[in-house]
Order: C-alpha cells, then sequence, then structure tokens
C-alpha cells in the first residue's frame, strides 16, 4: 500500500488516526522515502492530500523534527496557501523544527508573522512558540521585541499563556517595555483566573 493510499481521505475516514499512525510507522522505520512522498502530496496533491499529508508531516515533527527539518521551504510556501489549515499545519511544523532549523527560520520572519496575524488563534499561538525557540535558540535579540510587540495586541484569551511564554526568554533590555504591556494591557482580561497569571508573571520579574 502506498503512502497515498494510506491516508484518512483514501481510507475515506473522517478522524485523524490513519494520519497519525502513518506518521508514527514512518518515524519508527525512518523511512525518508516515504516522508518525500507525503512532501510531494502537499505539493501537489488533491486538496484531501496536502491537508492529509500536512497532518502527517507536523505529527512526524513532533516525534522527530531531524526527519523533516530538510523541507522547511515546503511550509514556508504553504503558509501563503488560502487553505486556514496548509497554514496552521505549516506553522506546527515550522514550530517543531525551529531549535535546529533556527537560521533560516530567523531570516524567514516577515513571512511567519505575516501568516500568523491573518491566521488562526492556532497559527498565533504556534508563532509565539517559534520565536521563543528562537530566542533560545541564540537569537533573543531579534526574537524577543517581536515578541514583546506582539503582545500588545495579543487577544485577552491568549494574553496570558503569550506573557508565560515570553517571559521565559526576557532580556534585560527588553524587560521594562515588557512590563510595561502587562500593566496596560491587564486591566482588560475580565477572567479572575487570567489576571493572577499575569500578576504572577509580574511579581516574578519584579522581585
Amino acid at each position: 500500500m502506498s503512502v497515498a493510499d494510506r491516508l484518512a481521505g483514501a481510507l475515506d475516514r473522517r478522524d485523524e488516526v490513519p494520519n497519525v499512525e502513518l506518521a508514527e510507522d514512518l518515524v519508527a522505520r525512518e523511512d525518508r522515502a516515504g516522508i518525500a512522498e507525503v512532501v510531494e502530496l502537499v505539493r501537489s496533491g488533491t486538496s484531501r492530500q496536502r491537508n492529509d499529508g500536512m497532518k502527517v508531516l507536523y505529527e512526524i515533527g513532533a516525534r522527530r523534527p531531524d526527519l523533516i527539518g530538510g523541507y522547511c521551504p515546503v511550509f514556508l510556501e504553504a503558509l501563503s496557501s488560502s487553505n486556514n489549515r496548509q497554514v496552521w499545519g505549516a506553522m506546527s511544523a515550522l514550530d517543531s523544527v525551529a531549535e535546529q532549523r533556527a537560521a533560516t527560520l530567523v531570516a524567514e520572519l516577515p513571512r511567519i508573522l505575516a501568516a500568523a496575524d491573518k491566521g488562526s488563534v492556532i497559527a498565533k499561538d504556534r508563532c509565539t512558540s517559534i520565536l521563543v525557540k528562537l530566542a533560545r535558540a541564540g537569537y533573543a535579540q531579534k526574537a524577543v521585541p517581536i515578541l514583546v510587540e506582539r503582545l500588545k495586541n495579543a487577544a485577552p484569551n491568549q494574553f496570558p499563556a503569550y506573557a508565560e511564554e515570553t517571559a521565559s526568554v526576557m532580556t534585560p533590555e527588553q524587560k521594562p517595555g515588557f512590563l510595561a504591556v502587562l500593566a496596560q494591557r491587564i486591566g482588560g482580561i475580565g477572567q479572575k483566573s487570567k489576571r493572577e497569571r499575569v500578576e504572577r508573571v509580574m511579581a516574578k520579574l519584579n522581585g
């Protein structure tokens, strides 16, 4: 059975289990030829094949990022897709390889940020995670100011999580501006538990 025949769509399945199982099998066998077939389906398959294939690839990335790291150009290209699943799927794949391929992603940050701004909550979540990983990989001077700037307009529901992630890579230079953003935004967070999360971040940095 070919890789294409094992995708959820080919099996007339509405769930993602076959795609996850295929990813796990490709990882277990380190089947680089099979992974290349999936990549080709993402590039030129039907809409369902592209969606299923992207799911397989980011599930592989979650388990063995080194097996998909060389396909960053494919994921970056998918960020401009009109299909939202392709966009957040590609962002998830890039997130999985961000530390290994930090130099590549730093060079493509304008494209990544633009896709996040137009994308879903998942795309925005993955973008924040990518930036945090880039900061940890030696690009804090580039990534942390972007993280702080993006907090200014982050949705209230996501704001506490983004604040916590940003705090984990905070630099001395960015700390005052970061705290100022938290102080400005905290009053607009209606849910008590979310406000308390932000308060804990502020207390820790002020401590």
